[in-house]
């Protein structure tokens, strides 16, 4: 199978950072990952990509707990980037949460793939491979 091209870790969690890119080291995820510590600079490398008419990251997991922009103002601003630009991106909500009010508010956005709890498994990560690739 073919790495996927590249991929988004918005967390501050440096220990959940350093998990997911081991976990996609070992399964071959994608080619790049870049890994952001809030939704602000997220979402500046996303308007980057789009001024430079680049491609987006064909995976984004996104924490919802975050300081300067959390991952609800994240996504605030992600619908309203022009949609050509972002119709193919898989959107994972990564969570500690498992308030049932969490899951209910991110349904609300169509761009949210799925909701996932905080340790992603790695069973997990290969179910998004298959989507993709």
């Amino acid at each position: 199978m073919n790495q996927l091209e590249s991929s988004y870790i918005v967390d501050d969690d440096p220990i959940h950072q350093f998990g997911m890119k081991m976990l996609m080291r070992k399964l071959g995820f994608s080619k790049e990952v870049m890994v952001f510590n809030n939704g602000q600079e997220a979402i500046e490398a996303l308007w980057d990509l789009v001024q430079a008419k680049l491609p987006f990251p064909n995976v984004i997991f996104l924490d919802l707990n975050m300081p300067i922009k959390d991952g609800w103002g994240f996504l605030d601003e992600f619908v309203q980037i022009p949609h050509r630009n972002r119709e193919k991106v898989l959107l994972y909500v990564v969570s500690s949460s498992i308030n049932p009010s969490d899951r209910e508010k991110a349904k609300e956005y169509s761009v949210v793939s799925n909701y996932m709890v905080k340790p992603i498994k790695e069973s997990e990560l290969k179910d998004v491979l298959n989507l993709l690739r």
